[in-house]
This record gives structure tokens, sequence and C-alpha cells, in this order.
């Protein structure tokens, strides 16, 4: 891993960063202090690959394994600073050497982990990506230094239809109802689902 500041132009998201393709972070926290300081605390990078048949393309580039935070808030002042015609500040990256997607994944959630515990949806989606890249529960147990019943009942959550995932993740049904769903049919669920949408019906709940 080597040190090293890069334009933002020159940077961008990675799938495998575990916040990839979900709503532009919130920032509000951190915002004053990167328009004060600047980032300080490093992103942490990876080349971007180049597509097969393109030349130049992504030479140069890279992608943001673990930081997404820190790069929307400088990305903000950076159009501050353009609006007011100043310098625009590179950002201090870390940069991985290459390897495959589950190091990166990995390298990304034990970030996020660490500011901030990851609700289950989103530790769903990232132990899966972790299993399908040929990680087993073992292996993500020990990784995150998390009991395997706590990977088994992240993952057990893809058994939900995607409607009831979506409740959880907006906060409008608790865990305890989610961990009984997640054993439930997918009949049970649309069953489920329906009491939920009829205001007169009665909606089993917790335990």
């Amino acid at each position: 891993m080597k040190l090293a500041f890069v334009p933002l132009g020159k940077l961008s998201v990675s799938k495998t960063n575990m916040r990839f393709a979900r709503k532009r972070p919130d920032v509000a926290d951190i915002l004053p202090s990167v328009r004060k300081r600047g980032v300080l605390q490093p992103v942490l990078v990876r080349p971007k690959p180049v597509p097969s048949g393109v030349a130049g393309g992504a030479a140069g580039c890279f992608e943001i394994v673990a930081g997404s935070r820190r790069f929307t808030a400088a990305a903000i002042v950076a159009e501050e600073r353009r609006a007011a015609q100043a310098d625009v500040d590179d950002m201090p990256c870390a940069i991985l050497d290459e390897g495959d997607d589950a190091d990166a994944i990995e390298a990304s959630m034990i970030e996020n982990m660490a500011r901030l515990d990851a609700d289950e949806v989103i530790r769903w989606e990232t132990f899966t990506r972790l299993v399908k890249e040929g990680r087993t529960v073992d292996d993500i147990a020990v990784t995150f230094g998390l009991p395997d019943l706590t990977v088994r009942r992240a993952l057990a959550l893809g058994n939900l239809l995607p409607a009831i995932r979506r409740l959880y993740a907006a906060e409008r049904i608790d865990a305890a109802t989610v961990r009984h769903l997640t054993l439930a049919s997918k009949r049970q669920q649309q069953a489920w689902l329906a009491l939920a949408a009829d205001d007169d019906a009665y909606l089993p709940t917790g335990h």
C-alpha cells in the first residue's frame, strides 16, 4: 500500500464499497471540518480496471473502496471552491495493491463498521457478495470478529421477499419481526404483506 494525492476527477466509488448505489450519503457532520481543514484521513482506493479493448480509458483512475462520505464531502467543497474560482485540493489516498473483490469488500466493511455499525440489510448485502466471492460463514465471522450466528442471521435476510427487506431498511418493522419472517415461506410472507397493507387487519409483529 502507498499514499498519494489524487485529483477528484480521477476517483469514483467502487462497486465493492458497502454503500455503493445507495442514496448520496449524509455528510452534514463532516462537511464543516472538510471545508475548514480538507480531508485529513486518506480514503482507501485501488486502481480502476481498464475495460478490455479500450485504449487509455481508466488509466490513472482509482476506485474508492472505503471513504465514500469523505469523497462526497470533498466533492461538495470542490464545487463551492470552483464557484468561487479557488483552487481545489487533491484527495489523500491509500492505494491498495491490486487484489480480488473479496479483499476490497472486506476492507470497505471493516472501515464502515468501525465508524458506525452497519444495519442488518447492509450486512446482508455485503456478506452475500462475500459468499459469492468464495468466503464461508466461518471466514466472514473471523474477519469481522462476529459470532457465526450473527453472520447467519444477516444472510438469512436473503430468504425475505424484497418488499419486506425494504420495510426493514426503512425501519417500518423491527428486528424481532424480521427474524420470524426469515423462517416463513414465501406464501406466508405474502400473506403478512397483505395484512400490512390492510389498515383494518391485525398485523402480527415482534415475537
